[in-house]
């Protein structure tokens, strides 16, 4: 029987597959010094689904600390892209969110997961969600 996981445990998995098959998809090598041209809107997306994740995840306080070291050098990789890093700073860039990521999902592996919702709670989360993105 398996044991059920925090929804942030699923989102970290995600944002740990994308970050690694941007870094897979580089035309540069991690040893040469050529510019890197990343796609800024994908990290852009990226970023902002770091930030979500991590204001979501409070406990264990380690994945929570482990998302903010994500998503603290997303936002410094995306800050000077397109073009402003070379391969070799870009794949270290890389390396140190996946690193992150990866301890965020040790972190979450072991967490419970959250008691389920009310219908009420749930109905008002959906339509607060809304109402965010209409503003």
């Amino acid at each position: 029987m398996s044991k059920e996981r925090p929804k942030a445990y699923y989102t970290t998995v995600f944002l740990q597959v994308s970050f690694r098959a941007i870094k897979q998809s580089m035309a540069g090598k991690a040893s040469d010094g050529l510019p890197c041209w990343l796609d800024t809107r994908m990290l852009g997306m990226l970023s902002r689904e770091l930030k979500a994740c991590g204001d979501e995840t409070v406990h264990p306080a380690e994945a929570h600390a482990a998302l903010e070291t994500a998503r603290e050098e997303c936002e410094q990789l995306l800050s000077r892209c397109p073009g402003g890093l070379d391969s070799t700073v870009c794949h270290r860039q890389l390396d140190a969110i996946l690193e992150a990521l990866q301890r965020a999902i040790d972190a979450l592996a072991n967490a419970p997961a959250p008691p389920g919702a009310s219908p009420w709670q749930s109905a008002t989360r959906y339509l607060l969600q809304g109402w965010k993105r209409l503003s």
